[in-house]
């Protein structure tokens, strides 16, 4: 059998072109659970916008982390979450790699993985200025 398409995208094995979803529900369209939308702003100002299912308030959290800047956010826009303890200081990628390693170690693994691509041909001196 040919079809037009490159591939099967969407579709599970022993299924026929026409048949119903066997994943949906035997009940029609389902019931939607309620949900609400939940705004959550940083001292600096960020708004984060949070669905979560229609809970009762208590287990809506308090606080969450701001994605654009790591600090904590509260649902109140006029009062600025509480700074975090030293030991929860949000870190980046970047910040636990150095915890790991020092300079001398970052300049020894860039060294060999330079190296590596040079053996296989993919990064020639010339695009270093090495030569």
């Amino acid at each position: 059998m040919v079809h037009g398409t490159p591939g099967y995208r969407g579709t599970r094995v022993g299924v026929a072109q026409g048949s119903p979803a066997r994943n949906q529900s035997d009940h029609g369209d389902g019931q939607q659970l309620p949900r609400i939308r939940v705004p959550y702003w940083c001292a600096k100002g960020h708004e984060t916008r949070l669905v979560f299912l229609k809970l009762p308030d208590e287990q809506i959290p308090k606080t969450w982390d701001c994605p654009k800047c790591g600090a904590l956010a509260t649902r109140d826009a006029d009062t600025p979450a509480p700074a975090r303890p030293e030991d929860e200081i949000f870190k980046s990628h970047l910040d636990y790699v150095k915890e790991r390693r020092s300079s001398q170690d970052a300049e020894v693994v860039l060294a060999g993985a330079l190296d590596r691509l040079r053996a296989r041909g993919v990064l020639p001196d010339q695009l270093l200025g090495d030569s």
